[in-house]
């Protein structure tokens, strides 16, 4: 038998995880399409539905073991996308276009922190095994979709209360601070939570269910007041990330690098 013909056959279910990332990055490019339409509240589901769908694709793959580099770099394309360009492009057609050349500098800041945070990530990833303290739950800076969700706050906060901007003259360029600050925020490397540090005794998990079931079904009914309020946790627990971040460095008498030079991402890489 010729030798191209003995080559492994690639299983479907293989190919799960890429179609996920597929979707989510149609639903991120659907989000720009209702943007220019001026359907801005639809947008923004759309970027949502593309975050549950980032999760998904991950979790898929290493269920599966169906993880690959193409899938990595898919999935990095697709965050850059979703995360990076729509909800600053949504931002933008919504509101900042008015902040004038501010509004404009916010939009492309943005973008191109999401891109260097992404390129950061690829390139330290195989490095991460050396990085003991990093490894032990936590994210250099705010993650992609994390930054989407807080770069759209104001957002949620229109959604609730549509008066909410119309009297604040300054409210534009206010809007297109936060946007660079949340860029910032991205490329930073202070520590955040990852999904890793979430461990629970198994006696907790009908009571976690049960409060999963209380944010869906808030989701479902009051989305743009829950989405407000996982935003405002989200913020409140980043000092919390870093105490803790500390505390784990300590413990584990880590090089001792200086936070205030890792927030600035000039920390010396092990």
């Amino acid at each position: 038998m010729p030798k191209s013909e003995q080559k492994e056959k690639l299983a479907l279910h293989k190919m799960i995880p890429n179609m996920i990332t597929l979707m989510a990055l149609m639903s991120g490019l659907t989000a720009i399409q209702f943007a220019i339409k001026g359907k801005i509240e639809i947008a923004v589901t759309l970027i949502l539905v593309a975050a549950i769908l980032d999760m998904l694709d991950g979790a898929i793959a290493r269920l599966l073991n169906a993880g690959s580099e193409l899938g990595a770099q898919l999935d990095s394309l697709s965050d850059f996308l979703c995360f990076g360009v729509a909800p600053a492009f949504i931002l933008y057609v919504w509101g900042l276009d008015e902040a004038g050349k501010l509004g404009w500098i916010a939009t492309t800041t943005y973008s191109a922190a999401c891109a260097l945070r992404l390129a950061r990530f690829n390139i330290t990833k195989p490095l991460e095994d050396k990085k003991s303290a990093w490894c032990s739950g936590f994210f250099q800076g705010v993650p992609s979709p994390a930054a989407a969700g807080l770069c759209m706050l104001p957002l949620f906060i229109w959604f609730q209360s549509p008066e909410s901007f119309t009297t604040l003259s300054f409210a534009n360029p206010l809007i297109g601070v936060w946007t660079i600050l949340v860029a910032g925020l991205m490329v930073s490397r202070i520590p955040t939570w990852s999904s890793k540090q979430l461990h629970f005794a198994p006696k907790m998990a009908l009571p976690i269910l049960a409060c999963c079931a209380l944010v869906f079904a808030s989701l479902l009914h009051v989305p743009w007041t829950t989405l407000m309020v996982i935003s405002a946790v989200y913020l409140i627990s980043i000092p919390f990330a870093y105490r803790k971040f500390r505390q784990i460095e300590k413990d584990l008498n880590h090089s001792g690098e200086d936070l205030t030079d890792l927030a600035l991402g000039i920390g010396k890489e092990d």
